[in-house]
Formats: structure tokens, sequence, C-alpha cells
């Protein structure tokens, strides 16, 4: 029987592992979780391997590479963290989504974050990646979360301040996903009782 769960997905863009970018995704996954049953799988840019860099096209793409993208596209919700270079976003990031299908985020929850060396970096999540994934018309929930180097101890986030808004944007993603579990709910047993 399937897992009808909602299923999680994190990408976080960097081509370290461990990362920064990884543990404050996952925090924020954590904070969901503590919120909703979900399903949840992470990935960063290691787990594409080369075969992402290399490709041109999605038929290009190495099999590790479009497993990651099929599986940003079937989510019900998404986390999308990045690691800041040279004011942006990380290029294989961006490479990755840009095989991602444009409408297969549409509607879907989105947190979106970044990590960066010092506070200048902060406003990468509203300048870059709120507009990202605006062009997919994902539902980015209000609450962005960034950190620096600083506001982690031991690799994981350390920041009272931090910790505030990945506890947020995890309950802001926990009650999305739940409203529209809940709708989709009630429309297939709409949908059986005409058919009955």
């Amino acid at each position: 029987m399937p897992d009808r769960r909602p299923h999680l997905v994190a990408i976080s863009g960097s081509v370290n592992r461990p990362s920064k970018s990884r543990s404050l995704a996952g925090a924020v996954a954590q904070a969901a979780m503590s919120r909703i049953d979900l399903r949840f799988t992470a990935f960063d840019m290691i787990d594409a391997g080369p075969g992402l860099g290399a490709a041109f096209s999605r038929a290009e793409l190495s099999p590790s590479a479009a497993a990651i993208v099929e599986a940003v596209e079937t989510a019900d919700a998404v986390i999308a963290v990045s690691p800041v270079y040279k004011g942006s976003y990380t290029g294989l990031f961006k490479h990755l989504f840009d095989f991602v299908a444009p409408n297969s985020l549409a509607g879907k929850p989105v947190v979106v974050g970044a990590t960066g060396g010092g506070h200048r970096h902060g406003l990468v999540v509203e300048h870059q990646l709120r507009p990202l994934f605006g062009f997919f018309s994902a539902m980015t929930v209000p609450t962005s979360v960034y950190a620096s180097d600083h506001d982690f101890q031991d690799g994981e986030p350390s920041d009272a301040t931090v910790a505030q808004r990945i506890e947020l944007a995890g309950a802001q993603l926990a009650t999305l996903l739940l409203s529209r579990f809940v709708v989709r709910k009630s429309e297939s047993a709409t949908n059986r009782a005409s058919a009955a």
C-alpha cells in the first residue's frame, strides 16, 4: 500500500558534505515534522553527481541527477537552501532547477533559505531565491531563513534568532501542507459521492 503521508524534499546547493546548508534545511524539516507526519528526503549536489553539471538537456542527466529532479517535481513540499557564492545561489543549484518542469511546483509549499559568510548576504533569500520559486508559481512560505557562519556551532544552527525563524518557517510549511491535504481529501470525498 503506498505511503500517503506528504513527502517533503529538501535540496541543498552545497557541494560539500557535511554542509551548513544541508544542516539548515534539516532543521527546518524537523520543525515541520514536529507538527505533521511527513516522509522526508534530503539531497545535495553531491547526490546528483558530476552528471548534473555535464548535462545540457534533461535527456542528458545521469540517473542520479534525474532522480533528484523527479523527486522535486513529485514532492508535496520543498525546502530549498543554498550557500551564497558571489552574491547569489550556487550555479549547480540553479542548473538543477533549470531542469524542473515549469508547472510541477505550482501551488506547492516551499521554504527558501541560504547560508553565507556574513549578514551582508542575508537578502539573497528575498532577492534571488524567492523570485526563482515565484517563477514556478510555488507557494513560498512568508518566513525565509538565512544563517551566517557564526550562527552555527558544531555544524548545527545555534543562534536564537535563527532558531526562531527555523521554527516559524517549519510551522508555516506544516500549516500549508495540512491545508492542502485536507482540501485534497475533501475533493476526493466529493468526487466519490458524485460518482455514486
